[in-house]
């Protein structure tokens, strides 16, 4: 018999089977993922990178209204623009953010190099997260954007690199680092590690 999911867990779990059953591809990040390849936090709020276009966010609107309240226009202005929107669960009030994947190479490359990860054991269950790397330079973005001030973005770096340790792909984290000026904030947090 499997143990109940936490509520957090089975409220996303049941947007990724919308997701997965409209043939939007996604992954996981946000705390989410740095918890799963660093160290977990408290959260009431879940991230998800889609990939989704104008012709299915009503799609995606309508498989989410039973549960969600979410606002059509926001969401059909969040893919016009390659922004976000977000659906609050009527039940519980917790949040899944949704992050329309942009444009850039660095979007298609990090959606494309996501993995399955098992997040539940019995009945067993796979779902795409953003990996550690990709990560870490999502999280360093939005410790800069943030005027470098955020501790909570910064102790998620810091875990998944301490968590990661030599199985992170190194070449790949300062390749992308470097070419998303992120070069010299990664090289300060490696080194804040490496001291720990």
């Amino acid at each position: 018999m499997s143990a109940e999911l936490p509520a957090s867990l089975a409220i996303v779990l049941g947007v990724i089977d919308l997701l997965e059953n409209l043939n939007i591809r996604y992954h996981l990040g946000g705390s989410f993922a740095s918890a799963i390849h660093g160290v977990p936090r408290q959260t009431m709020d879940a991230d998800m990178v889609v990939d989704l276009d104008a012709a299915r966010v009503a799609t995606l609107v309508d498989g989410l209204k039973s549960d969600f309240y979410v606002d059509p226009e926001v969401a059909a202005d969040a893919v016009s623009r390659r922004g976000s929107f977000n659906a609050i669960h009527l039940g519980s009030g917790f949040k899944v953010d949704f992050f329309v994947k942009g444009n850039s190479d660095f979007d298609e490359l990090e959606l494309d190099r996501s993995e399955l990860y098992q997040i539940v054991a019995d009945p067993p269950r796979s779902v795409y997260v953003k990996t550690a790397e990709d990560t870490v330079l999502r999280k360093l973005q939005l410790y800069v954007d943030g005027g470098g001030v955020s501790d909570r973005q910064w102790r998620d770096v810091l875990g998944v690199l301490l968590t990661g340790g030599d199985d992170l792909d190194r070449d790949y984290l300062q390749t992308w680092a470097d070419r998303l000026n992120l070069g010299e904030v990664l090289n300060r947090a490696s080194s804040e590690v490496d001291g720990a």
